[in-house]
């Protein structure tokens, strides 16, 4: 609430401050508040307030200058703007409220105004794609109106969105350069291609607003469907010549000896025998070959000093390494893993995004808790008390766990978090 008065008029005087500033007539200043900035901030058409008790029916009776008696009151805001300018307040009802309460909003021109603005923001959209070569394909006119159906970019400020369509139409223009929506002649590296449409390498990034619409506009291109999940995503950027970054994520492993005799499955177990771990990207698995022999078991750890101690200790199981995060890489492995038959046996951090990442690749591969029941808790947990190890404090929401519905309950009774390396020992010998 502020003191100072509307503008070329003095502030209210604390008398009349404090009697527009009754409980009694709060009710009444928010139903006017309401009408007004309905209705083109005028002091017109009638408010109804109901239930009324005996404190607002007071305050309502001197505001107005006659007896309101009833449980109900209905005032009309012409007169109600009349008695305020004629009383000690001094100024009509838009002004006193401004004075009690934040500026008004006149929401029917803020209406009115942001359809212009979205008026000029699909005519500029329009002028674009026509300017391009994408004006002479069948696909992008319904591409472009789908957008506008959708209102994703309205809700976005005015500049931001004129900014987004406009290079979404000059990266797809890029992108499919002729008359047809056959394959541009050049083949791109996303960051390579973002920079060229957006000035920053980052502008086409998974997930952004841009790459979205840019993928809905080579996917009308191409008469597929839009992706929903990464590896979707990838495929449909490769279909327009573009190369998704691929080579920066990658996934830890050790141990793994694939059949075969191609350079990189030979280089798998070659590693594998000198006790070595390998990174592997994206773009090698898409060419890799993971024939494994049936029913190998691969051990599923989280944190990478589970894979530097087996290397250390000359291990030979297959273990893969999450690194604390199912990300697409991460996936992708398992996921030809399991093609491949393999079966697995996941262990991961006892805290409550541990048992999240434990339930989402036990669910997903169907694995096997390795050492992750509510008795492993207990004794770890136990025994790092014993030794007077200092203890991580158990924080977060309980997070139940898929395979043992004991373990949530025990871990939270004793509300301690263990990292994975606090069973280094036993999960070693599991992999001897």
């Amino acid at each position: 609430m502020t003191n100072a008065g509307a503008e070329g008029e003095p502030p209210l005087d604390a008398e009349s401050l404090a009697f527009l500033n009754r409980p009694g007539l709060t009710r009444l200043w928010a139903a006017a508040r309401t009408r007004l900035e309905r209705g083109g901030l005028q002091p017109t058409g009638t408010i109804r307030l109901q239930n009324l008790d005996a404190q607002e029916r007071e305050a309502l009776s001197l505001l107005l200058a006659r007896p309101v008696t009833g449980p109900t009151a209905t005032i009309r805001l012409p007169d109600l703007d009349i008695r305020l300018r004629a009383s000690a307040v001094g100024r009509g009802l838009a002004a006193t409220l401004a004075e009690l309460g934040p500026p008004l909003t006149d929401r029917r021109a803020a209406r009115n105004a942001a359809q212009a603005e979205r008026i000029r923001l699909w005519s500029a959209a329009e002028t674009t794609l026509a300017a391009t070569p994408l004006a002479g394909q069948p696909w992008a006119r319904p591409w472009l109106e789908e957008i506008r159906r959708g209102g994703t970019l309205t809700r976005q400020p005015s500049g931001t969105a004129l900014t987004t369509v406009t290079q979404a139409i000059d990266t797809l223009a890029t992108l499919f350069p002729g008359t047809t929506p056959g394959p541009a002649p050049a083949t791109w590296g996303r960051g390579e291609l973002a920079t060229r449409t957006t000035g920053s390498a980052h502008g086409l990034d998974d997930g952004t607003l841009l790459a979205r619409l840019v993928l809905r506009g080579i996917a009308a291109a191409r008469g597929a469907d839009v992706p929903t999940d990464a590896p979707g995503r990838r495929a449909l950027w490769r279909r327009a010549s573009v190369i998704p970054d691929e080579v920066s994520s990658t996934v830890l492993t050790y141990g793994l000896r694939p059949r075969g005799g191609t350079w990189g499955e030979k280089t798998l177990r070659e590693r594998a025998d000198r006790a070595l771990e390998t990174h592997l990207t994206l773009r090698e698995l898409r060419t890799l070959r993971l024939n494994m022999p049936p029913g190998t078991r691969v051990h599923v750890c989280e944190n990478p000093r589970v894979v530097e101690a087996a290397a250390d200790a000359g291990c030979t199981a297959p273990l893969v390494c999450t690194s604390g995060s199912a990300t697409t890489v991460v996936l992708t492995l398992l996921d030809a893993l399991a093609t491949a038959g393999c079966a697995f046996a996941y262990h991961g951090d006892f805290d409550w995004t541990g048992i999240a990442l434990a339930n989402r690749i036990m669910e997903r591969y169907r694995a096997e808790p390795w050492r992750m029941t509510a008795a492993d808790y207990e004794y770890l947990a136990t025994r790092a008390e014993l030794h007077g190890t200092p203890s991580l404090p158990l924080a977060g929401p309980q997070v139940a766990a898929v395979w043992d519905a004991e373990l949530a309950p025990i871990m939270e009774a004793f509300g301690v978090a263990l990292h994975e390396e606090c069973a280094l020992e036993p999960l070693l010998g599991d992999l001897e």
